[in-house]
């Protein structure tokens, strides 16, 4: 069975056919798009909370100026039968006589606001604009931005206080956001930097890599040494963000 949604700004609804913006139907066009931002450059990560936020903008000008008509913003993928999409109607403001700025913020729905797990990875962002002269401009979703689920750690490290030499355990966990079920799951055989902090320094240096087990566990010893602080560190993936605990301290004598 076909899995559609469509988030659409100010409605904000969800919907069993998704809207798609029109294709782009002129290859010559005095429209310059100056500067397309997703996010802030950073990756649209999503939890389970629905309530996300993310901007589109982009910057274009044209010699005849920028209109309002016929404006869209959106991201969308496709995979297999699961499509979503985040889209609707810009605001746009200009910046002088040829130059406008045209924004769109999503505020994720409290029911439908996270797509299926299928679709983490690379995301299609489509930019439709016209000049106040009729040029048309649609870039056909050529553009990309990943959109990730939310990966997490925890960690403890101890005994609490450790005598000087003695072994400490450092334990956690490496989960993600699961967005068929809206819930974390343990992330499992992924590698996780053990990583520690002096007490007195403000930066962590890795001592070893740990995998995930079945549960998304983690676990390994290490000798004590140090006042300081203890935390997991993953990377991420192509469809998982980064993640870092926040630091243990453990108190050596």
């Amino acid at each position: 069975m076909k899995s559609t949604g469509a988030v659409v700004v100010g409605a904000l609804a969800f919907s069993a056919s998704a809207v798609v913006a029109p294709a782009a139907c002129a290859t010559e066009t005095g429209v310059v798009i100056q500067k397309l931002s997703v996010n802030g450059g950073k990756p649209i990560v999503l939890g389970t909370s629905q309530s996300e936020s993310f901007t589109l903008s982009v910057t274009a000008s044209d010699d005849s100026g920028i209109s309002k008509d016929l404006a869209f913003l959106g991201i969308d993928r496709e995979v297999g039968d699961d499509y979503w999409s985040y889209h609707g109607t810009p605001t746009c403001t200009a910046v002088n006589a040829t130059t406008s700025t045209c924004k769109l913020t999503f505020k994720l729905d409290s029911g439908w606001g996270v797509p299926r797990n299928t679709l983490a990875g690379k995301w299609d962002v489509t930019v439709q604009l016209q000049s106040k002269d009729g040029d048309f401009y649609n870039n056909g979703g050529t553009d990309k931005h990943p959109v990730l689920r939310r990966g997490t750690l925890s960690v403890n490290a101890g005994p609490e206080p450790v005598t000087k030499g003695k072994p400490i355990t450092v334990t956690g966990k490496l989960a993600r956001a699961n967005w068929d079920r809206r819930v974390y799951a343990g992330y499992t055989d992924q590698p996780v930097k053990l990583q520690f902090r002096k007490a007195g320094t403000s930066t962590y240096t890795t001592l070893k890599t740990v995998y995930s087990n079945s549960t998304g566990n983690l676990s390994t010893t290490v000798t004590a040494a140090a006042d300081g602080y203890w935390r997991w560190s993953f990377a991420g993936t192509s469809t998982t963000s980064s993640a870092n605990a926040t630091g243990d301290y453990v108190d050596v004598r």
